[in-house]
C-alpha cells in the first residue's frame, strides 16, 4: 500500500500539476521565491544611484543598457533587518506588469519546480501588514520557501 501510495503522490499527480518554477533568493536568513516567468536578469551589484524624494524602500536607480531601471531594498519593504552588502548580493531583475524593477537580495540560491499543491496560500495572508506581500509558502520536504506578490512590492494596483 505504501509503495501505491508513493506512485500516486510522485507519479500521477505531478504529470498533471507540473508545479511552477521560481528563482529562489536569500533574505537574511529565510528563502523566498517569485515566479521565474517574472524573472528577466540576475545581476551583480552595481553602483546605485539615490533619488531624493522616492519611497523609503526604493534604493535607487541604475543605468541598465541605456535605460533607468528603479532598484527596491527587498529587506527594507518587507520590514527586514538591514545586512551588509556582500559578494553574493545581487540584483534580481523582475518584470511587474509593464514595468522593470530591480530587486536587492543577498543571494540567488537557485530555480526550483514547486508542485502547486506543496504551496500553501492559506498561511501567506496570517498577518495583515506584510501578507499583502506574499502569495504563498511552498513546502518541499520541510525546506520553506516564502512565494511573493510583486505587483504588491512594486505598489502597483492589483
Amino acid at each position: 500500500m505504501a509503495k501505491d501510495s508513493a506512485t500516486n503522490d510522485l507519479g500521477d499527480e505531478n504529470a498533471i500539476d507540473a508545479g511552477m518554477q521560481v528563482v529562489a533568493f536569500k533574505l537574511r536568513d529565510e528563502e523566498y521565491g517569485v515566479n521565474i516567468f517574472q524573472v528577466q536578469e540576475i545581476r551583480n551589484l552595481v553602483d546605485i544611484t539615490r533619488v531624493p524624494f522616492s519611497a523609503s524602500y526604493i534604493k535607487g536607480v541604475i543605468n541598465l543598457r541605456g535605460s533607468v531601471l528603479p532598484v527596491i531594498d527587498l529587506k527594507k519593504r518587507l520590514g527586514l533587518e538591514q545586512t551588509p552588502y556582500t559578494d553574493k548580493t545581487r540584483i534580481v531583475t523582475v518584470k511587474v506588469g509593464d514595468l522593470p524593477v530591480g530587486m536587492l537580495v543577498d543571494a540567488v540560491t537557485e530555480v526550483l519546480t514547486i508542485p502547486t499543491k506543496l504551496v500553501d496560500t492559506k498561511k501567506a495572508i496570517s498577518e495583515k501588514d506584510i501578507g499583502k506581500f506574499l502569495s504563498g509558502i511552498g513546502n518541499m520536504d520541510g525546506r520553506l520557501v516564502i512565494m511573493l506578490n510583486l505587483e504588491e512590492i512594486v505598489g502597483l494596483p492589483g
